[in-house]
């Protein structure tokens, strides 16, 4: 969803033609504001736990639905850093090890994804966001056709697992 108005100076923005997009531009030739809609990174994690790979629910995902550990990155930290973050937040895990796994386009959302494998110890405890949590043996998983489905299943790939798409 773009914005309707400049948060330099309020005024109504409008479609101008710049670097061959349609972007959302302050008419104001003193403020030039352009909205360059550009997308977002957000980490996500392959969290190996114990030889086996953790899929968790977040709270408002229908009751079949499983995904990676995923968060936006903070000002200043790198993406390894945030992964980590993101593991230690939502599963109380400390990353033992983490490797790029790739990073892949999530144009729905605007978002790019920074996956990484993660090898995971501890204890698992879900934090708020979460309400539940599945382990699987790596060789059993079935990732999806769209965002960290697809890095998952390079994972798979890159173990010599094949891989069957849900």
């Amino acid at each position: 969803m773009s914005p309707r108005f400049c948060p330099s100076c309020a005024a109504q923005l409008t479609l101008a033609d710049i670097g061959g997009a349609s972007r959302m531009t302050c008419p104001d030739p003193v403020c030039g504001y352009v909205h360059w809609d550009n997308p977002v990174p957000v980490v996500a994690a392959i969290v190996e736990h114990e030889g086996r790979v953790v899929l968790a629910r977040n709270r408002g995902w229908p009751e079949h639905m499983y995904g990676l550990i995923t968060g936006f990155l903070e000002r200043g930290e790198s993406p390894q850093q945030g992964v980590a973050r993101e593991v230690k937040e939502e599963l109380d895990l400390d990353t033992v090890a983490s490797a790029l796994v790739g990073v892949y386009p999530f144009e729905r959302k605007n978002e790019l994804i920074i996956a990484y494998h993660v090898e995971a110890a501890g204890a698992i405890r879900l934090n708020e966001e979460l309400v539940d949590y599945r382990t699987i043996v790596p060789e059993r998983l079935r990732p999806w056709k769209f965002g960290t489905g697809l890095a998952l299943a390079d994972w798979l790939r890159a173990r010599g697992i094949a891989v069957d798409f849900v």
